[in-house]
């Protein structure tokens, strides 16, 4: 029970031998990032300011109910204020490791790491066809053409990019994708993963596979 000011002879509880490391000066040093007092902190958790000044000098370990409302105030999550580190992305994707992938005649390969904001692409891009799906989704996208050459339906117009063209558009925008030169085309392809399953990454309706 906590000791409330006045009372003669406060307990002091000291961290067991096996506390949590370091989430106490985390604790002080995330409040003070975050510009919040002892007691703006404690009201919006739900705490008494000296039940927060004794999690931050060590003499109290929070809860996980403690932890998830002071991570939520604070900005963060559970696992940084337990000092946990996340593995560190590899930032080279490596040509040779990027498996072709086959959906609806767009072969693409991946070209960024899993896990992001952005789905990167290279894609070998078919000849277009009246039949091309048009698409409309949240999101950006962005393409770079490297090879061939390709036709850009953005809403009512159409436009025909070369080697070394790039288009920027918003992806609610109704769009049409595909080769103006019938051998096809290669291009970088950037898109957010706004709502779009990564699995069909915004490429048609048929099942992606292997080659």
């Amino acid at each position: 029970m906590d000791h409330v000011p006045g009372d003669s002879a406060p307990h002091v509880a000291r961290p067991a031998p096996d506390a949590l490391p370091d989430v106490a000066p985390r604790l002080r040093e995330l409040r003070r990032r975050r510009g919040l007092t002892l007691e703006a902190a404690a009201r919006r958790a739900g705490l008494s300011p000296a039940h927060l000044s004794r999690l931050e000098t060590g003499h109290r370990q929070p809860s996980l109910p403690m932890l998830l409302a002071l991570a939520r105030i604070y900005g963060t999550t559970v696992s940084e204020l337990l000092g946990e580190v996340p593995p560190e992305r590899d930032p080279v994707v490596r040509g040779g490791r990027s498996e072709p992938v086959e959906a609806d005649g767009w072969i693409y390969r991946q070209a960024g790491g899993a896990g992001r904001a952005l789905q990167c692409l290279r894609v070998h891009v078919p000849y277009a066809t009246r039949e091309d799906i048009v698409r409309v989704h949240p999101g950006e996208e962005w393409i770079h053409v490297l090879e061939g050459r390709v036709r850009l339906a953005l809403g009512e117009a159409v436009h025909v990019l070369d080697p070394g063209d790039s288009a920027h558009f918003d992806s609610l925008t109704p769009h049409r994708i595909g080769a103006a030169t019938r051998a096809g085309a290669e291009l970088l392809f950037v898109h957010t993963l706004m709502q779009s399953p990564a699995a069909e990454l915004c490429l048609g309706d048929g099942t992606p596979h292997r080659r």
